[in-house]
């Protein structure tokens, strides 16, 4: 007598194996993608070059393809096609063929959606090593049609989309992670839409020459810094007396507003600013050589720190380094001289800056 066995369930083995080849081919999937952008980013560029900014977008440089909807979409059209002849349903083929002339009218209306719009470079603010830097783009509609679910991208992420009206402006930014000091790059962006039904992503690849600068990374708050007695001018001495008034220089960047000699001013005699006796205050002086035995990136990262604080708590400091020498000063436009002169320490572009 045949006995009828129950059929087993697979084996542990079996099941462990299949699990990584799923996992493999998962891991495969978002490479495959990125490896073929960027072989189209690199073809661009190398066809193109840089873009000038500001941009106008023409058609030739729109490229579209169908979104993973589009292609269920077309799938769905196909399937009904082959079942509506071959039953002879002239209203099934009626049908497919006014599904097919929207999927055709939404590419027509996708590309042109982004064709003729106007990008320009709108800034970006320095950021300091380890953060996201973040650039800021312009995109003008200068048609009388308006423009939908128009976007940017990169590798970093998508920028919510945004619509424009005719003759409007929108500011979208991208983000470029700062790894280290210096000058930073925005490579590439995407101008991209998938407007309308999401059938279809029309997109461009613009390579513009935009870049921001990266500053140190600011090191923890460990040795205080050096102090030296300096003639600030009364930058920070705001309580003195009208009687120890000692005479009028040249005004500086960073001088206080509220040293200025208006009257002198009004009679066209130039910006000066007002001197007052015994204002000899404590600053600081930030010397390279003040941190013997440390790295250059720790010893940029300690006057970074020391640069922040100084400017946090509004006292007046200078910067020296082998390269180049800020004298004592205050105010944002002196902070952000002596940053960008670490940023750009040992660099062949402090030059072009300087």
């Amino acid at each position: 007598m045949s006995t009828s066995s129950a059929p087993r369930p697979p084996s542990s083995n079996t099941a462990e194996a299949a699990r990584p080849r799923r996992s493999l081919l998962a891991r495969l999937a978002p490479r495959g993608r990125r490896a073929l952008r960027s072989s189209i980013r690199r073809w661009t560029r190398k066809r193109h070059g840089i873009d000038p900014d500001p941009f106008t977008l023409p058609g030739t440089r729109v490229y579209i393809l169908p979104t993973a909807l589009g292609v269920t979409y077309g799938a769905m059209v196909f399937a009904m096609f082959l079942g509506a002849m071959n039953y002879g349903n002239n209203l099934a083929l009626a049908l497919c063929f006014i599904l097919g002339g929207l999927g055709l009218t939404a590419m027509h209306h996708s590309h042109r959606n982004l064709a003729g719009i106007k990008i320009r470079a709108a800034g970006s603010e320095p950021v300091f090593a380890g953060q996201t830097a973040r650039f800021r783009i312009a995109i003008e509609n200068p048609s009388a049609l308006a423009r939908y679910e128009i976007t940017l991208a990169n590798d970093n992420g998508t920028a919510p989309a945004q619509r424009i009206e005719p003759g409007g402006r929108i500011v979208l930014d991208v983000a470029v992670p700062a790894h280290t000091r210096g000058y930073l790059q925005l490579p590439y962006f995407e101008v991209a839409t998938r407007h309308p039904f999401g059938l279809f992503r029309a997109w461009s690849v613009l390579h513009m020459n935009m870049r921001t600068i990266a500053y140190p990374r600011p090191s923890e708050r460990t040795s205080p810094p050096p102090l030296t007695a300096t003639d600030t001018g009364g930058a920070q001495d705001m309580a003195r007396d009208a009687e120890d008034f000692a005479g009028l220089r040249s005004f500086h960047p960073g001088d206080s507003p509220a040293r200025i000699a208006w009257k002198a001013y009004a009679r066209e005699q130039g910006l000066q600013v007002k001197l007052f006796a015994g204002t000899s205050v404590t600053s600081h002086l930030f010397d390279w050589d003040s941190l013997p035995g440390l790295p250059v990136e720790a010893r940029l990262s300690q006057l970074c720190r020391w640069i922040e604080d100084a400017h946090a708590a509004g006292r007046a400091f200078g910067l020296k380094l082998p390269t180049v020498t800020l004298p004592v000063n205050v105010g944002a436009a002196h902070r952000q001289r002596c940053l960008t002169a670490l940023a750009l320490f040992d660099s062949d572009e402090r030059g072009t800056e300087a």
